[in-house]
C-alpha cells in the first residue's frame, strides 16, 4: 500500500510533491493544478518522467504506469522515447530521413546530396539519433557541434544547419512547438580563428602568363578554361554551357536559372576575346550534343578535374573556382567600376529581389566594359 489515498486526493492538499511510494509522487502547483511524476534512477543518473494529470489518471492507475515506467527502465528501454514512438512522433534520425528523402532530388550539388545524410550520421546520430524530435533541446545541439568544433569546424557548421533544418520541418509537422535557440548555441561556441579557408587563387597580375600557357597547346579543356576566365563564371557553369545558350548577335550568354547556384538566370556579356574562344570551340562540336565543351564521353560535360589537372600540369597554385577571386580583385584594385557592378558579373545574389531585377538591366552595359576590359587585360602579355 502507498502513502497516499483516494479520500486523500479528494480533499485539499498543500502545494508540492507528495509522495507515494517506490518513486511515484504527486505534483501539486500552486494554482492547485495536480499531475503524477514518476522519479526513477539508472547507473546513477536521476530522471522525473511525467505519468499525466491527476483529472485523467486516478490514484490506481498512476501507481501501475509508474510500475511500467520502472520496469522499462530496469530493461534499459527509454520510457519516454517509447511512449513518444506510440504517439506517431519520430526520433531525430527518423525525422533526418524523412527530411533527406523529401528534398534531396531538388538539391543540385551531387556532393552535397551525398554528404547532408552522412554528416549526420556520422556526428549527430550517435548522440541525438534515437531522442524525439520533439524533446531536442540547446544542450543535445552544442554536445553535437563542440566534439568537432575546433578541429573540423566548417563540418560543424553544416551540421549544425543540418540539424536546424531538421528541427524546422519538425515544427512545420507539428512534432514540436519551438525552435532551437541557435543564436545562444552559437555564442556558448570556442571562437575559431582564421576559419576562413580561401580557395587558392591566382594573383591577378599572373592571370594574362598563364592564358599565354593555355594557348600553347589547343584543347577542348584549354578552351574551356580561358572561357571560364574571360567570362568570371563557375567551372560548372562553363562545362555545361550549351550553344542554344549563345547569342553572337547579342553577344551574350545566358545561363538558365536551373543551371545557377543562386536558381536566377543569369547573363554574361561576351568580349572579343570570348566569342574567339567560341570560335575556336566550334571546330570540337559533336552531331546531336549541343554542349560548348563536351567531355570524352559521349553527351556529358568535362569532368571538373579536366580544368583541375590543366593548373597542375602548369604548376600553378590555383584551382579554376579561384579565378573567380583574381577577377574580383582586379577589379577592386584596378579599376573605378562601383561594387555592385563586379557582384553582378560574379552573379552573387542581392538580398532584395526588386532592387536586383533593377540593377540586372541597368547594370548590363556596365558589366559589357568591364568584361572587355578584364579580356584586353588578361589576353595581353605581361612580365
Amino acid at each position: 500500500m502507498g502513502n497516499l489515498t483516494a479520500n486523500m486526493l479528494r480533499g485539499s492538499l498543500e502545494p508540492g510533491r507528495h509522495h507515494d511510494g517506490d518513486g511515484l509522487f504527486l505534483n501539486v502547483t500552486p494554482t492547485g493544478a495536480r499531475s503524477w511524476i514518476c522519479r526513477v534512477q539508472k547507473n546513477g543518473r536521476r530522471r522525473d518522467i511525467g505519468l499525466g494529470s491527476a483529472k485523467k489518471v486516478s490514484l490506481a492507475q498512476a501507481r501501475q504506469r509508474s510500475a511500467e515506467v520502472r520496469a522499462q527502465v530496469e530493461a534499459g528501454i527509454d520510457p519516454v522515447l517509447q511512449r513518444k514512438k506510440a504517439e506517431g512522433i519520430p526520433t531525430f534520425r527518423e525525422a533526418a530521413a524523412k527530411v533527406f528523402n523529401e528534398n534531396n532530388k531538388s538539391w543540385k550539388n551531387k556532393k552535397h546530396r551525398s554528404q547532408w545524410l552522412t554528416s549526420l550520421q556520422t556526428y549527430a546520430f550517435p548522440k541525438i539519433g534515437d531522442i524525439a524530435v520533439s524533446d531536442i533541446e540547446s544542450s543535445h545541439v552544442r554536445d553535437v557541434l563542440i566534439a568537432i568544433w575546433l578541429e573540423k569546424n566548417e563540418t560543424a557548421r553544416r551540421v549544425r544547419q543540418r540539424i536546424g533544418m531538421v528541427i524546422d520541418w519538425a515544427i512545420a509537422k507539428n512534432y514540436r512547438a519551438h525552435p532551437l535557440p541557435m543564436n545562444a548555441i552559437n555564442k556558448s561556441l570556442p571562437k575559431v580563428r582564421n576559419r576562413q579557408n580561401h580557395l587558392a587563387a591566382l594573383h591577378y597580375s599572373k592571370v594574362a602568363a598563364f592564358v599565354g600557357k593555355l594557348r600553347e597547346r589547343e584543347s577542348i579543356g584549354r578552351l574551356a578554361f580561358e572561357f571560364l576566365i574571360l567570362t568570371a563564371a563557375r567551372s560548372g557553369e562553363v562545362r555545361g554551357a550549351l550553344w542554344s545558350e549563345i547569342d553572337l548577335t547579342e553577344r551574350t550568354w545566358t545561363i538558365p536559372a536551373e543551371r545557377m547556384k543562386a536558381d536566377v538566370e543569369h547573363i554574361v556579356p561576351l568580349s572579343d576575346a570570348a566569342l574567339d574562344v567560341l570560335k575556336r570551340a566550334r571546330v570540337h562540336k559533336e552531331d546531336s550534343n549541343d554542349l560548348v565543351f563536351p567531355g570524352t564521353r559521349h553527351g556529358k560535360p568535362m569532368s571538373d578535374m579536366t580544368l583541375t589537372k590543366i593548373c597542375r600540369d602548369a604548376n600553378v597554385d590555383a584551382v579554376p573556382h579561384g579565378f573567380r577571386s583574381s577577377f574580383r580583385d582586379w577589379v577592386s584594385e584596378e579599376t573605378d567600376f562601383d561594387r555592385d557592378v563586379a557582384e553582378m558579373a560574379l552573379a552573387h545574389t542581392i538580398a532584395n529581389p526588386v532592387e536586383a531585377a533593377y540593377r540586372r538591366g541597368k547594370l548590363l552595359q556596365k558589366r559589357r566594359k568591364l568584361m572587355n576590359l578584364w579580356a584586353d587585360y588578361c589576353v595581353v602579355t605581361r612580365s
